[in-house]
């Protein structure tokens, strides 16, 4: 048997209702932010996320899905949503348009890596993006949307950690400070991070391996480190957060798996999915439009896994309200009525009724227990007698009472019933 290829899963009808639930809050709480949404392509020419994401990440380096296409062009399957979104920015000229652009996404990302807690090879991301914006304003508003999003789904124990990892200036200086820290201990990092040492320093900082965390207990911190001007920009993002109620804590370690990320790097956490487990992380790229090559253009963001969000609320017991069911099934007795019956269906679906019919010709009880599987709230019953008189018997399915409607006049009953029914 052919089975789905491992770190993805089928998302079946039975659970398709978590998802839709998430996907309306996110998409509501977005647009009550003034953020627009945008779909770009499941796949972008490779050059993208090497020259975007950065050709020294992980992600470049071990995770992308990336393959030769007929017209010999190297092409990859997105491994995240910021990088498409600057490519379509540039392409379309979007920074032209009126300042900031507000844009969300929800979109399937490709990662080859270890599957984890509900961290799939295929996963699933909302992500915001503002450009055209460098004030720390914007930073706390895409902070502040996550948590409200966070905060509608009920979900509690949350932690928001944020950090500055500089920009292209100071953090060249801070290079030198790292490497010479890091110089006498390398040969007792991984072979990773000796990989790192000179390509991407910084990111030996966020190994998870506990003989690296050990040589690191001391290491100096880019916080440390950063210049005036990056101070001031994280200094205002902390008034920004008090102002709002935010509460966050200080992580000098965050660097975040990405290249493009300068001054604000945050990351919401929970235990519930494992140590410090990170549902959501962003923070600001305002380099990131020009290495695409596009104009200077600020811009700041985020992702937020739907699967681990998922897992986040079954965690905490959190239920996710389950979907009501049709709101009429007709039964039919003999072939003139399952006529009639599949023409009056047309007529309940055309006024907005969730409407169904039997098609295995089914008993009459039979297709009664059916509805009751399908959680009908109202059953039509049409059979000989009820077509000679031009009518249908309208029965409720919680009270059992039943009662003859003409069949020209049933859709608006149903629409009336199931109106003050509050269905």
């Amino acid at each position: 048997m052919i089975q789905r290829p491992k770190g993805t899963e089928d998302v079946l009808p039975k659970d398709i209702y978590k998802w839709h639930y998430i996907e309306d809050i996110v998409k509501r709480v977005a647009k009550n932010f003034g953020y627009t949404e945008i779909r770009t392509p499941i796949f972008e020419h490779t050059e993208l996320f090497e020259r975007g994401v950065g050709d020294t990440t992980d992600v470049v380096e071990k995770e992308m899905y990336t393959f030769i296409d007929r017209g010999n062009r190297s092409v990859t399957l997105k491994p995240e949503g910021t990088a498409p979104v600057a490519r379509a920015l540039i392409e379309h000229k979007l920074y032209a348009d009126t300042q900031p652009v507000k844009m969300f996404y929800i979109t399937p990302v490709f990662r080859y890596e270890r599957p984890q807690a509900r961290r799939y090879r295929q996963h699933h991301q909302f992500g915001v993006e503002v450009f055209g914006t460098p004030n720390p304003s914007a930073d706390a508003e895409v902070i502040s949307l996550a948590m409200t999003v966070y905060k509608i789904l009920g979900v509690k124990n949350l932690e928001l950690r944020i950090n500055s990892v500089g920009c292209p200036k100071c953090r060249a200086e801070y290079h030198i400070i790292l490497k010479q820290y890091l110089e006498g201990r390398l040969d007792k990092l991984c072979t990773t991070c000796q990989g790192r040492y000179e390509r991407n320093p910084m990111r030996i900082i966020d190994c998870k391996s506990n003989a690296c965390q050990a040589e690191l207990k001391d290491v100096p911190l880019i916080l440390d480190h950063i210049c005036d001007e990056c101070k001031e920009h994280f200094e205002t993002l902390k008034k920004y957060l008090e102002s709002s109620e935010l509460e966050y804590v200080v992580d000098p370690r965050i660097v975040r798996g990405l290249d493009y990320y300068t001054k604000t790097a945050f990351e919401i956490i929970t235990d519930e999915i494992g140590k410090r487990g990170t549902i959501c992380g962003g923070g600001r790229y305002d380099r990131l439009v020009e290495d695409c090559g596009g104009p200077d253009t600020p811009g700041v963001g985020f992702g937020m896994g739907l699967e681990r969000t998922i897992l986040t609320l079954e965690n905490q017991g959190i239920e996710i309200p389950k979907p009501t069911g049709l709101d009429v099934f007709i039964v039919t007795i003999g072939d003139a009525a399952s006529y009639e019956g599949f023409k009056l269906l047309d007529r309940l679906r055309g006024v907005g009724l969730v409407a169904d019919i039997d098609h295995l010709s089914r008993s009459v009880k039979a297709q009664f227990k059916y509805a009751d599987k399908l959680m009908a709230r109202y059953t039509i019953i049409i059979g000989g007698e009820e077509l000679s008189k031009g009518v249908a018997k309208l029965r409720d399915m919680v009270d059992g009472s039943e009662a003859e409607v003409a069949l020209d006049n049933i859709g608006t009953i149903l629409q009336q019933n199931i109106v003050c029914n509050g269905r």
